[in-house]
This record gives structure tokens, sequence and C-alpha cells, in this order.
């Protein structure tokens, strides 16, 4: 049974016990980091190659090793899950990973051991889900033989202003003592502090509410911009000058890609259907944002409708950027490739470049053959992403990749305007 003396934030100060992180992506990997900066640390992924990769990085610096050996974090007291819980094909939460990282730490647990999961998840995942799988695998009681707690992860990739150490961790846990040993051992690495909550659930609905909130006021711009192009309004004037009221927030519209904003509101609409709640908002402002691609793809192929109808060869478009958000290598959920299926669809030739996504993964994902640079001309230019080494493009480099200038500049970020004068040009 639970050993009640069990003090296990001085154990790990003491480099008696150690921290095992399941997960070593965007998020478990500096996790791993911090924790291994003050105490003994494994960083476990089940990707051999992600483990290869990782090897002798700071080893020699802090007290962590990585392994996608199941059996080298059996030793461990803390273990922190960390893995991607994605949406599947009908937009229902897919735990397959996370369940699976259960199964492992549950047949690991021992009397006196924590679990705290960081996985974005709707509110009573991790008691109604993950917590009967620990219990199943290791015969073991949760709250009287191991202690459960949820911090939910809030690392915005390529962000150094807002990082794991200086933004603050939310804390939940089973009980008041549980709650009172993980907020000790993360208050070691968050500067900012933790904010403690009543129970799981709140801290798992905190989660989800931060990204639903910016996936509803985005979608809002996007349809105000769908709306503004049709009455030839220039949304980027419209935001500056709704800007100068002290309580506007200042969204802009855009594609809605990666691994949270796109997928926290449909476990929020999954929830609520179980409990017979239709989330209108909710669900309709991801499907705004869905339609992003098509709505671009489609003022595309009308601003360009004279040069198709004239063409005597193949029209070529050019699309820069593949990642969904800026200086990032990340493709999970880019909106980018329905834009390029669809321009394909429309018989066009379809060059794709960008200069952070790794050729190999793009093919493994979805099948495309990323290009090293522009192999020009181009009748369409579409820049998605305010990667930093595209800021400074101007007119004259357009023009040089350009068949022409009729042909169509799309700047989804509006990084160009006002300084593409040549081509023909739109933003949103």
């Amino acid at each position: 049974m639970y050993c009640k003396d069990f003090n296990l934030y001085e154990k790990l100060k003491e480099h008696k016990a150690s921290v095992a992180v399941l997960g070593l992506g965007y998020v478990g990997f500096p996790l791993a980091i911090e924790f291994a900066k003050r105490f003994r640390t494994i960083g476990y992924d089940i990707s051999s190659e992600r483990i290869e990769e990782l090897q002798g990085t700071f080893e020699e610096a802090i007290d962590i090793t990585f392994t996608s050996n199941a059996a080298d974090i059996s030793d461990a007291s803390l273990y922190v899950i960390s893995v991607p819980t994605p949406i599947d094909e009908n937009k229902n939460p897919d735990l397959n990973q996370l369940l699976e990282s259960s199964t492992v730490v549950g047949k690991c647990l021992k009397p006196g051991n924590f679990v705290v999961y960081e996985s974005t998840v709707y509110p009573g995942c991790t008691e109604d889900k993950c917590i009967p799988v620990l219990e199943k695998e290791s015969g073991l009681v949760c709250g009287d033989d191991f202690k459960v707690g949820y911090t939910p992860e809030r690392i915005n990739p390529n962000d150094a202003k807002h990082t794991l150490t200086n933004t603050v961790k939310i804390v939940s846990a089973c009980d008041d003592e549980a709650l009172d040993c993980i907020a000790n051992i993360y208050n070691n690495i968050v500067d900012a502090g933790v904010e403690l909550v009543s129970c799981i659930k709140v801290a798992e609905a905190s989660k989800v509410l931060e990204n639903t909130q910016r996936n509803v006021n985005i979608a809002l711009m996007n349809e105000m911009a769908m709306l503004f192009s049709a009455m030839d309004i220039d949304m980027t004037e419209v935001l500056k000058a709704a800007s100068t009221k002290w309580n506007f927030v200042n969204y802009s519209p855009g594609l809605v890609g990666g691994h949270c904003i796109p997928v926290a509101p449909w476990f929020l609409v999954s929830a609520a259907l179980e409990r017979n709640i239709d989330m209108r908002l909710v669900k309709m402002s991801s499907l705004v944002n869905d339609d992003m691609a098509s709505f671009i793809v489609q003022e595309s192929l009308k601003r360009i409708d004279t040069i198709v109808k004239s063409a005597e060869q193949p029209i070529r478009a050019l699309v820069m950027g593949y990642a969904y958000k800026e200086n990032i290598d990340d493709i999970r959920n880019t909106l980018v490739e329905p834009i390029v299926k669809q321009l394909e669809e429309a018989s066009m030739e379809v060059d794709i470049v960008d200069p952070f996504v790794n050729p190999t993964k793009a093919k493994a994902m979805y099948g495309r053959d990323l290009k090293l640079d522009p192999e020009a001309p181009y009748d369409l230019i579409i820049v998605t992403v305010a990667h930093d080494c595209y800021i400074d493009l101007d007119n004259d480099y357009f023009m040089s990749i350009a068949r022409s200038s009729k042909s169509l500049l799309v700047d989804i970020r509006g990084i160009y305007k006002n300084k593409v004068k040549t081509l023909n040009y739109y933003s949103l």
C-alpha cells in the first residue's frame, strides 16, 4: 500500500529517485531537459530514430539518459506522460498513444510512485480513461498506492519569449497530498510558479479552453476577411482602425493548423455530444477555419481567371511554406496541404518549398516532394507562412520567379502589403 511517509520531492532532490518523461517531442524534450537540471531523469520515446537523434545531447552537463526501451524506466518514481493526442479522421479524440503510454507506465508502477499527465485531453479523460489503465496494469489503487496529477502543457513551438520556465504552470492532482508534492516538483523547474486548481477536470478544461478561445477568435477574423474581400475592403486597415479601441483584441485571419488550436475544440465537441450538448459556436468556428484553404484557392483562381483562359501551357503555381506556422518544421494538420491538393485539382502544376521542413517527413506524411528552390517561372505564387527568411523578399525577387507581371502573388499573412507593386497581389 501507499507509504504516507514517502516524500517523493525530497527523494528527487537528493537524487534517490528519478523522473521518467514519456514522449520526447516539442513538449516532452524541453520538459525532460529542465527536470534533468535538478533531478535524475530518463527520457523515453518509442521512436528509436528519435533516441538516436538525442543520444549525447546535454548528457555531460545534466543528469539525463535517453532510451526507447521501456524496461529502462521501470525504476523511476515519477512518470510524466507528454505524448501527442490528435483527432482522427472523424474529428474524435485519438487516445491511442496516451493509453499505450499509460499501459507502459502501469506495468512499471510501484507503491509510492507518481504519474503526471501533460497531454491535452478533454475534461474527465485522465480519471475516466487513463487511471483505470494504470490500475489494471499495476494491480494498484490510485490515491492509496500511487498518485496521479495533471498539468497541461503550455509550450508554444519556436517562441523564445514564452517558454516552459517563464509560463505559469497549472497543477492539479488526485488529492491534496499529491497536489502539494507535484507543485513542489514543478516549482523547481518553472520560474513563473504554479497555479493550483481544485481538481484534475478543471486543469484539463483550462487547457482546451485556452486553445478553443483562440480558435473561435481566429474564425471570426476569417469570416470577416471573407466578407470584406467580397466588399473590396482592406482587412489589414480595418484591424488597424479597430485596434485603436482600448478593449479590442487584435486577432488576424489566416490558416489554423498544428497540434493544438484546431484539435482541442473537437475534444470539447466530442465530450459535449456524450452529454447531449451541441456546442454550435465551437464546432462552427472549427469548420470556418478548416474552410480557409478552399477560400484562398477560390480567391486565387478568381484572380488568375484571365491567365487560365488564355494559357497555352500548364498553369504553374509555387507554394512557399508548408509548415503550419513560421520558423518551425512541424507539418501536422497543416492547411497548406489542402491548398496544394485543390490547386492540383484545378489542373495546375504545383511546386512546394519550405526551408524548415524536412523533405523526408513531407514525403512520409503527405506523399509530397518538396523542392529545394523554386523552379521558375510561375503564374501563381502563394506565401503561406511568415518565415523570417521570407520577410525581406521584395518585388524584384517575386518578379524574378514570376512568368510575367500578370502573375498573382497571394500573401496570406500580409507580409508584402504595399511592398509588391508590379505583380497582381492579394492578401487576406
